[in-house]
């Protein structure tokens, strides 16, 4: 049974920061390619920044140069640091995973962790 489970999230100002924080389980971890979705309200699903199993980062261009996506693969999690954030940034985030390419479906979902940012 795969698990991706998400923490982290909370209530900040603009300009703060938060890290979250995805618990893989079930699987094995560093063959898949993760990645972090957001949806906010009103607004549909989309993705914030993937990490292919070589290693290779995409960021949407929305959160160049404020978000970073890690992992720890002796912890099995994955990380989304977030800085100098901006109220368009309150969303539900969500982790994800996919075995092999980046491309085509995802295929496992995290329950989301919620970010509000306050001007």
């Amino acid at each position: 049974q795969v698990q991706l489970v998400e923490s982290g999230g909370g209530s900040v100002q603009s300009g703060g920061s938060l890290r979250l924080s995805c618990l893989a389980s079930g699987y094995y971890y560093s063959s898949y390619c993760m990645a972090w979705f957001r949806q906010g309200p009103g607004k549909e699903r989309e993705g914030v920044a993937l990490i292919d199993s070589d290693g290779s980062i995409i960021y949407a261009d929305s959160v160049k140069g404020r978000f970073s996506i890690s992992q720890n693969n002796a912890k099995n999690t994955l990380y989304l640091q977030m800085n100098t954030l901006k109220p368009e940034d309150t969303a539900m985030y969500y982790c994800a995973a996919k075995r092999g390419s980046c491309v085509g479906t995802w295929t496992y979902w995290g329950q989301g962790t919620q970010v509000t940012v306050s001007s």
